[in-house]
């Protein structure tokens, strides 16, 4: 079967998410959907550290083949078809999704108020597009992942208290920008909660206003962000198109 380019962008993704530091071992997981599709989706083989996984590493689930692949967990994590394979059929625009248990995310999800409050250009981006799913209930199988793929709703971006975070994308460079700043905004609230002082906390109409402009800047950052990814990892990493 011939490599195709979501295979090879997403691939630079898990390598490097493993330089940020912000992946868990062999867990957590990414996937996009093929072109038009909202059932067959691309989702990282089990028990592959992110910076080894190769675009070869990422099983193509169908609607197919998703029965039998739930039974073979030892190919794909069944946490990882069912959370992916839920979000994917239910949330039109999740056509990918980022999973990571990462440290500021993570810590941010431990708050009894998760809220990620606008108190730089960051946080704004964020503002009013990340809902809560505050019914942990433990790891995500069936069950579970039904009800985070309805708590999802219209919203960009989930926060899984007690658990971590997904981001999601319209595409893969779309979606990792997203995961890059998120992490970068939950770094920035959480170092400032920890002075005791009292934030400065911008308007609603600010906020919103900064969200819009940054979902509608005039070029392409996302997508320069990952092009420059992938000229660095081509040097350094080469295998990841493998």
């Amino acid at each position: 079967m011939e490599i195709t380019d979501l295979q090879k962008d997403l691939a630079a993704t898990f390598r490097w998410t493993a330089r940020l530091n912000m992946h868990e071992g062999v867990a957590n997981h990414f996937s996009v959907c093929l072109p038009g599709s909202s059932t067959d989706f691309f989702v990282n083989k089990a028990g592959i550290h992110f910076s080894q996984i190769k675009a070869s590493d990422l099983i193509l689930v169908t609607k197919e083949n998703i029965e039998k692949l739930k039974k073979k967990p030892e190919i794909v994590d069944p946490t990882a078809i069912n959370i992916h394979g839920a979000i994917h059929k239910k949330v039109a625009h999740a056509k990918c999704i980022f999973h990571v248990h990462s440290k500021y995310a993570t810590i941010l999800s431990t708050l009894k108020d998760p809220t990620l409050k606008p108190i730089d250009q960051n946080t704004m981006m964020f503002y009013n597009r990340v809902s809560v799913f505050n019914e942990f209930g433990g790891l995500g199988f069936e069950e579970e992942s039904e009800k985070m793929a309805s708590a999802l709703g219209n919203k960009q971006h989930m926060l899984l208290a007690n658990h971590g975070i997904i981001i999601t994308g319209e595409t893969i460079a779309e979606g990792f920008n997203a995961l890059y700043y998120f992490e970068k905004a939950a770094e920035t609230y959480l170092t400032a909660l920890s002075t005791n002082r009292e934030l400065n906390v911008v308007s609603h109409e600010i906020a919103e206003k900064t969200a819009q402009e940054t979902a509608n800047y005039p070029i392409d950052l996302a997508g320069m962000h990952l092009n420059q990814i992938k000229l660095i990892l081509d040097k350094e990493e080469p295998e990841y198109k493998n």
